[in-house]
């Protein structure tokens, strides 16, 4: 059964980041989304900046930014016609991976096995990547996350999603929701209805969806799934300071 993202969203206080990957109801569009929130002054402290096939998070206000360290990465990157999405610096990883190969789809697994999840004890977030065929619209997503609290031992999970439906698609968050430590999402990605072609659209009713107090930026991707072209929308809750 498919699950109401809006829904989801708005019910649930602090799912963390999170990636939604699916296809338009047209058929002809696939559509991208991640998003990140915050608790800490420090984590909100951030918005989504373009650059060349992507986005990267820098700090709404560097005078302001205390740690870098895990929340300044690139979440998006455009390699040939894919897409890759994750919520850290393993974005570069399965970019790195995949540069030069004849068959980079294969080397998604390769790179994300090179990783662990955060190193934040005791939440020990989980790494969540997406990674999308702009030819065709199908996608993987994977989660690594902690076994039992052990600092030594990750879970690797992958999800293939090579025929996707019009219509539909499946999200996975960081985390299940809000808690202290804070509990990592379970089980398997969320199969949700995508009801937008139009990505301004998608991006405003998801970002109504969000928690008033920590969502902090939310990106939306769609492509043209015959030429490959697509088209971002970014929403941030901060403006960034010029220095």
């Amino acid at each position: 059964m498919k699950v109401n993202l809006y829904d989801f969203l708005s019910g649930n206080e602090y799912p963390g980041r999170g990636i939604c990957t699916g296809v338009a109801p047209s058929g002809k569009k696939a559509m991208i989304v991640y998003f990140i929130m915050g608790r800490s002054a420090n984590s909100r402290n951030r918005v989504f900046d373009p650059i060349k096939g992507g986005i990267r998070t820098k700090a709404a206000d560097p005078s302001k930014m205390t740690d870098p360290h895990l929340i300044i990465y690139n979440p998006v990157l455009t390699f040939r016609k894919t897409t890759i999405i994750t919520n850290g610096d393993q974005t570069n990883t399965i970019y790195d991976f995949m540069k030069g190969n004849k068959y980079p789809q294969y080397n998604f697994e390769a790179a994300l096995k090179t990783r662990t999840f955060e190193d934040d004890k005791p939440n020990w977030t989980p790494r969540i990547s997406g990674l999308l065929d702009m030819k065709t619209g199908a996608y993987k997503i994977s989660i690594i996350k902690n076994c039992g609290g052990k600092e030594k031992s990750a879970q690797r999970f992958i999800f293939d999603y090579s025929e996707p439906l019009a219509g539909e698609g499946h999200f996975i968050s960081t985390y299940k929701c809000n808690g202290n430590p804070i509990p990592s999402f379970e089980g398997e990605p969320l199969r949700v209805a995508i009801d937008e072609d139009d990505p301004n659209e998608f991006a405003g009713k998801l970002w109504e969806a969000l928690n008033e107090d920590n969502k902090v930026s939310l990106f939306v991707r769609v492509i043209n799934l015959k030429t490959q072209e697509y088209e971002d929308v970014i929403i941030n809750k901060y403006k960034a300071v010029e220095v």
